[in-house]
């Protein structure tokens, strides 16, 4: 089994292989993890780990706490996730590849990175400024008939974009081109739907693109019957998602 090691940057979000990542850091173990990002040679990538968060807070406590008011916030690399952060996080992840760090002049970082390959979370250590992670690389393996599944996933997810548009069926909601490579639209839809982190993190683990393009076939009819009925919902960008306040 082959591993590596890698900083570990959780999120209360899903990061899928392909998709973009903003990022706007100001914690101090983020920032001291960038900064260390920032030693790598350019031309070579400058990776890190995105889990999503099971149970804990994305961001660290910074005022005094309850029920005692005079708690002092906890700080270091594991503050909110616990004295055992393994457990705080979702066993499968996304290697995300910073092409952009860029300091700003009080300190912190904004940061558009992509993601990459899907890992498992083997361990956490936590001796340092940051979380770093082992973890083992995930194969995407296609499955059976993940061809002509991706041709109704993507004819479902341009009913659904219509519909989360307001749009009429003979009009389409964007005229963005998508793609046609299996493994690709999984991603991409499964990153685009307006559905919970629970639901996207196990699209992201699915053991392989046929078995998460069947699930979002499934999502994509429930979703778009449900919002047939509340033409208001509010449309959400293809591939993009909002930036991590970290």
């Amino acid at each position: 089994m082959t591993t590596v090691r890698l900083p570990l940057f959780p999120l209360n979000s899903v990061l899928f292989p392909g998709l973009v990542l903003p990022l706007n850091v100001f914690e101090e173990r983020y920032r001291a993890m960038m900064r260390e990002l920032l030693k790598t040679p350019e031309d070579e990538p400058r990776r890190f780990a995105v889990v999503a968060i099971r149970d804990g807070h994305e961001v660290a406590p910074s005022a005094p706490g309850m029920p005692d008011p005079t708690a002092v916030p906890e700080l270091g690399p594991t503050a909110g996730f616990g004295t055992d952060p393994v457990r705080a996080f979702h066993k499968v992840g996304c290697i995300a590849d910073a092409a952009t760090i860029r300091e700003r002049t009080d300190g912190s970082f904004e940061v558009l990175a992509t993601g990459t390959t899907r890992v498992k979370l083997l361990s956490v250590e936590a001796s340092g400024p940051f979380l770093t992670a082992e973890l083992e690389p995930l194969e995407e393996e296609p499955g059976d008939e993940a061809a002509p599944l991706a041709e109704g996933v993507l004819r479902s997810f341009r009913q659904y974009q219509k519909r989360l548009a307001g749009a009429r069926e003979r009009s389409l909601a964007t005229g963005a081109e998508l793609p046609d490579e299996p493994g690709v639209v999984s991603y991409l839809v499964a990153a685009a739907m307006m559905l919970d982190t629970p639901t996207k993190q196990r699209l992201l683990q699915s053991p392989d693109t046929a078995s998460r393009l069947r699930d979002e076939l499934k999502l994509l009819r429930s979703e778009t019957a449900i919002i047939r009925s509340l033409p208001s919902l509010p449309s959400s960008e293809l591939t993009r998602g909002p930036m991590s306040l970290n």
